[in-house]
């Protein structure tokens, strides 16, 4: 590998139980953060409670907004994949990729009519159907530099059979078709020369080697959903997990697509995850995200990164298992685009407790995913 792993005597070593506090989720919660605590963290309701749950997912203020900014040809922002708005790329909003799992995030079931629609394009974006439009926000860009299309098509069909697993569709054959394809991909990368070093220098700029196929935060967070396929492909799953444990390249690096260089920071080429001696994560809706990501693949022990991270937040919850840090005003502010999905899911945050319950849900998550004993109270 490109890097030497850090020694196992170094690391800090991950919990093998962790603390829930139920009832207070159930209290101070957001609908789907009350949902999801029963159905993925308890494991069981009443069914009256999860149908009334239900009905407040769909009337949800925050939920109903984004429905409501959807096209009927089932695209948010005019856009794939925009998050922040960009003048030059021509995003004024977020879009349909992000909007779309952000509905799922928030329990919104696959035979709303937002999710039918939705759907319906991504299933679209995942075939080879080769219509300039279904380019969207860089169909500009493909028309004008030749030999940037393809590239382009395979990362939008990624982002789309993450999304579309992500929803539920994970057995259907299209998904996983796609996804198998992507795994061969990226099997075929690490097993080669090009994962000790997959960036060359072209007219003073590090690329990446077009014949390099490293994981992307789409392709890692599809197969992440997909149990099945990882176990399948437990060689690769493993073999993932290692490299992403790895530090990233230092070297500041683009793709070459047409005559033009992009800068895709959805590329992995290691830790995606910046963090201090202390714990303290530069990023910590990101480093939540990832560490859930981590957990559904089942590799998240391999990460050093995440293990110093959990224990700085063990550390700030209570003894109820609540995350109480000190001073804290405002919701923990997200500086990468990709955790815009799933964090925040409570939108109200004049209460303490309101800024408190997305990191306890997600932590108590990714408890039950990595299968520690879980203690409720």
């Amino acid at each position: 590998m490109r890097h030497a792993p850090v020694p196992r005597e170094e690391r800090l070593t991950l919990p093998t139980a962790h603390r829930v506090p139920v009832s207070w989720l159930l209290q101070y919660g957001c609908p789907a953060i009350r949902y999801r605590t029963l159905t993925e963290i308890v494991g069981t309701a009443e069914p009256a409670q999860l149908e009334a749950l239900r009905a407040e997912m769909l009337d949800y203020p925050p939920a109903r907004q984004i429905a409501k900014k959807q096209k009927d040809t089932g695209v948010w922002g005019a856009n794939l994949l925009g998050v922040a708005p960009n003048k030059t790329a021509g995003i004024k909003d977020v879009g349909t990729i992000h909007q779309y799992r952000r509905l799922v995030e928030l329990g919104w079931p696959q035979d709303s009519r937002p999710m039918k629609l939705g759907g319906r394009l991504l299933f679209r974006l995942l075939s080879r159907d080769s219509d300039p439009k279904l380019l969207f926000e860089f169909q500009k860009f493909g028309a004008a530099e030749a030999g940037a299309e393809p590239w382009i098509r395979e990362i939008v069909r990624e982002a789309a059979a993450t999304a579309l697993a992500h929803a539920g569709y994970g057995d259907d054959p299209r998904v996983r078709g796609a996804a198998h394809r992507i795994a061969n991909a990226i099997s075929q990368f690490l097993r080669s020369d090009l994962v000790e070093d997959p960036l060359v220098k072209v007219s003073r700029a590090w690329v990446l080697n077009p014949q390099a196929y490293p994981p992307t935060m789409f392709s890692v967070a599809l197969l992440a959903m997909l149990p099945a396929v990882q176990r399948e492909r437990a060689g690769l799953v493993e073999r993932l997990g290692a490299y992403l444990a790895q530090p990233p390249s230092k070297k500041s690096f683009g793709v070459v697509c047409g005559k033009k260089i992009l800068k895709p920071n959805f590329v992995l080429l290691g830790d995606p995850l910046k963090v201090a001696a202390s714990g303290q994560p530069d990023d910590l809706p990101l480093a939540l995200y990832w560490m859930e990501t981590l957990a559904r693949l089942g590799v998240l022990q391999h990460s050093a990164t995440a293990a110093r991270i959990w224990a700085r937040l063990v550390k700030e919850c209570d003894e109820r298992g609540v995350w109480s840090p000190k001073n804290l005003r405002t919701l923990p502010k997200r500086s990468a685009p990709w955790s815009y999905h799933a964090f925040p899911l409570q939108a109200d945050a004049k209460s303490p407790e309101s800024r408190q319950a997305d990191v306890t849900f997600r932590m108590a998550l990714i408890a039950r995913l990595s299968g520690w004993e879980i203690a409720t109270v």
